[in-house]
């Protein structure tokens, strides 16, 4: 090794010959750190995993001799000895293409990544592998991970338990032992439909994202808490969910769910005037095939979405809506979890946040 510049070359290093008679540069150690900044190698492992136990002109010492050798830590082993990826997950049921079809997740993952950024964590998204959601689950290496779009009652949360791994649901009906972070979905499903039901519409169709019941009376959580809003609303009304009148359909939570949906509303006896959309991302599709198909909105069919994602607004005609803090459920659900990595409290807590219906050019009275 010698020293040019006052910067330490890595000649002595370089032993073994490749290719071609190349010569292949030896992986710099610990060992070589140590030697070269006149410390211990119990030193040099405190600089990079615990700086606070060495004085800080000891521990910058090492480190700036290291970014000389161009040492770069292995991250296995590194993890292997500190027990931490200092990466959290976020677990998704469905593929990641399709996940960030949806607008909310990408703003929900905003809030997220924020909190990463302040604490010097990764972001790991974790989709189903090999189409197992649990084999996923099983695989991830990451310090705690955040859940959404399950509920408690699923497999995956079991192994998350199983692994005694730190976790936060998002959306979930969960009981006082597991932490969770939600909005209202009571009170802002009721303020939607009692909107249009003061309106003076009628015939109004609900248009809901897949659940894996498949039908009304069977919804849990989230999906559940909405539909009792809107019976609420109804039942002000003199209405029920089976009411001629009114018709409740499921489709995926995209835009072309939106659209593929819309040709479904069109056959429906009676034909609805009003749509509520329990995403706005559907919303946006619905919008988009009525004005396709030479039909306006208001005029011929009112809608109303759900989530005020940043776009809404600037939809023409900009969309009534429910909305709810995505950015901050996603922050408030990673401060949790991270104060639970770093041990600053034990969790659960539940947070719920409140929502607000935001009225634009999207719905209008009906006339007569």
């Amino acid at each position: 090794m010698a020293q040019t510049d006052g910067k330490w070359q890595l000649n002595e290093l370089a032993a073994p010959t490749g290719v071609a008679g190349e010569r292949v540069q030896r992986r710099v150690t610990i060992t070589d750190i140590a030697r070269q900044a006149g410390v211990s190698k119990t030193a040099v492992s405190f600089a990079f995993n615990t700086p606070g136990r060495l004085s800080a002109e000891t521990a910058e010492r090492i480190l700036d001799v290291a970014r000389q050798l161009g040492y770069a830590p292995n991250p296995i082993a590194r993890s292997l000895n500190t027990r931490r990826t200092n990466a959290i997950g976020v677990i998704v049921p469905q593929d990641i293409s399709e996940a960030f079809s949806n607008l909310f997740f990408g703003q929900l993952v905003s809030g997220i990544g924020q909190v990463c950024n302040n604490e010097g964590m990764s972001l790991m998204i974790i989709p189903p592998m090999r189409g197992s959601l649990l084999e996923a689950t099983y695989a991830a290496l990451i310090d705690g991970c955040i859940v959404t779009g399950l509920e408690p009652e699923d497999e995956v949360v079991r192994v998350l338990r199983q692994r005694n791994l730190p976790f936060v649901m998002v959306d979930a009906d969960a009981p006082e032992h597991i932490a969770c972070v939600k909005i209202d979905d009571f009170d802002g499903a009721h303020q939607a439909l009692q909107h249009l039901l003061r309106l003076g519409h009628r015939e109004v169709a609900i248009v809901s994202f897949e659940s894996f019941s498949g039908h009304v009376d069977q919804y849990t959580g989230t999906l559940k808490h909405r539909f009792d809003g809107f019976r609420l609303a109804l039942k002000e009304a003199g209405l029920s969910l089976s009411s001629r009148s009114i018709h409740c359909l499921e489709t995926k939570c995209s835009q072309a769910g939106g659209v593929e949906v819309f040709n479904r509303l069109m056959q429906l006896v009676p034909r609805p005037t009003a749509v509520v959309a329990l995403s706005d991302t559907i919303a946006f599709g619905i919008i988009d095939a009525t004005q396709q198909h030479g039909l306006s909105v208001p005029g011929h069919l009112s809608v109303v979405g759900f989530d005020d994602l940043e776009a809404s607004r600037l939809l023409r005609p900009s969309l009534t809506t429910v909305r709810q803090p995505i950015r901050e459920k996603g922050l408030r659900a990673a401060e949790m979890l991270m104060d639970a990595v770093r041990r600053r409290f034990t969790l659960p807590r539940h947070v719920v946040l409140p929502v607000e219906l935001v009225v634009r050019k999207s719905t209008v009275r009906m006339e007569g």
